[in-house]
């Protein structure tokens, strides 16, 4: 690339100074989420803090939900990125399908955490860390706020489903995940899940589809539970609860899938 492509391809002063206007926006934001939650959020407010007018807020965000659209996604990449991370940093961990298949966990398998289970935790840890952001994507629906249809907000969901999604079926082929055991599903249901659009669940056979929402159900009511306080008589044994849950369910959803 020529210096005068290099020059041409980088953002002129214009668009530095909108996107560092718009970041700065979201910052104040994301701290007024914080101190006040998501029913406190108000463009007018946000304009406030930083001293400029509504007016000139609109300038780079339109309406409110605009700014919570945005907001929104960076919750879910936040998470996502949290529990990639949680991945991430255990490597290779144990395969209960490779290792049942060899006839048995070897003695340091059976204490090692499997992966499923380390991607639950971090989606745990977060939405611990952040609940007025945990709130925002699952809690009560901000009144008059509708995301837009296939907009950022589904693109980020579709991208952490997708880390839940292989590691609890990477290791799998599409025939085995077709046999999963599962109880016989409706044609109705059978049909509706074969028919979602392309993207996400669509991809996997009707019964993987029931198990992966069956194990988002355990793991995020459990969280839904300590994050919003329903369980603060547990204290510190929370963690070991959730942990416990976890391993049960993970070693649930392999005996369901038939070995190679």
């Amino acid at each position: 690339m020529s210096a005068d492509e290099r020059v041409s391809a980088r953002p002129s002063l214009r668009e530095r100074r909108r996107a560092a206007a718009t970041q700065e926006i979201l910052d104040a934001a994301e701290a007024q989420l914080a101190e006040d939650g998501p029913g406190g959020l108000s463009l007018r407010g946000v304009a406030r803090s930083l001293g400029m007018t509504v007016q000139a807020l609109y300038h780079y965000f339109p309406s409110r939900d605009s700014l919570v659209t945005s907001l929104v996604t960076k919750a879910y990449d936040d998470l996502a990125d949290a529990v990639q991370a949680a991945v991430d940093a255990v490597g290779d961990g144990p395969d209960p399908a490779r290792d049942n298949a060899a006839g048995g966990n070897t003695r340091g398998a059976d204490t090692a955490v499997p992966r499923l289970v380390v991607a639950t935790e971090g989606y745990r840890r977060w939405a611990i860390a952040h609940p007025e952001h945990f709130q925002l994507l699952y809690g009560t629906p901000l009144r008059y706020y509708a995301a837009p249809v296939d907009g950022p907000t589904t693109q980020a969901v579709r991208r952490m489903g997708a880390v839940f999604e292989r590691e609890l079926f990477g290791r799998y082929t599409a025939e085995q995940l077709a046999a999963a055991e599962m109880p016989v599903l409706s044609p109705a249901l059978r049909t509706y899940l074969e028919s979602l659009p392309p993207g996400g669940l669509s991809d996997m056979p009707a019964p993987a589809v029931a198990l992966f929402l069956s194990a988002w159900g355990q793991m995020h009511g459990l969280v839904v539970l300590e994050v919003f306080g329903h369980t603060d008589y547990l204290g510190d044994h929370q963690a070991e609860i959730f942990r416990v849950t976890m391993r049960n369910m993970a070693a649930d959803i392999d005996r369901r899938i038939p070995q190679r």
